[in-house]
């Protein structure tokens, strides 16, 4: 079992990280799956995305859930059956899950330059500023602004968010692996803090 990183963020707040390196048939076949996941997987397309989807159960196992515990509401938010929080998310060969007994945002991105040309479209003016202080670490941050902003949406949970426009991630450096996140939407102003780390030409960025 490829549990690659487990972290224990807070006493009320864990990070479970799996690589993927198991085919369909190897993650499948010890697993118990409710009907909806099984009509789910057979619509996904993307074998990638169903070895994703695999995994995740596996992580879940980890923690002590079966995948009947898991539900997903309207907006595709998943919730636990005993209340805890969760949040979820695949990159090419990596899914994570955070869990815990508050709301929580988690993303994986694959560090690549692409993320460059669609900067505009995430990054305020004040964000540009502290990220072109930099430009040998521009991408990373890129990365970690985008992991940020996609953690605070996941967070929040409801459709409408703008990340440029209502999501502000505070200056950081990435040796220090942390910031915070600001999300400014109708009478919602939450400041949530926010951790990060690099593996494997990868970002993960969780809010909590």
């Amino acid at each position: 079992m490829p549990l690659y990183k487990s972290i224990a963020v807070n006493d009320e707040t864990h990070v479970l990280i799996w690589h993927i390196t198991e085919n369909e048939q190897e993650l499948n076949a010890p697993l118990t799956l409710e009907t909806y996941s099984k009509n789910r997987l057979s619509n996904m397309k993307s074998e990638m995305h169903r070895r994703a989807y695999l995994s995740v159960r596996h992580l879940l196992a980890i923690a002590n859930y079966t995948d009947a515990d898991l539900t997903y509401n309207e907006d595709g938010k998943p919730h636990l059956s005993d209340g805890v929080y969760i949040s979820i998310t695949h990159s090419y060969e990596y899914a994570a899950i955070i869990l815990s007994a508050a709301p929580v945002g988690i993303d994986i991105e694959k560090q690549r330059e692409k993320i460059i040309r669609i900067a505009s479209k995430f990054v305020s003016d004040q964000e540009m500023e502290y990220l072109n202080a930099s430009e040998s670490e521009f991408m990373k941050k890129l990365t970690v602004l985008w992991g940020a902003k996609e953690a605070v949406y996941k967070l929040y949970g409801m459709p409408g968010v703008s990340f440029k426009q209502h999501i502000v991630v505070a200056p950081f450096e990435l040796h220090t692996g942390i910031t915070k996140s600001l999300l400014s939407f109708n009478e919602v102003q939450e400041t949530y803090e926010t951790d990060f780390l690099e593996f494997e030409g990868f970002t993960c960025v969780y809010t909590f």
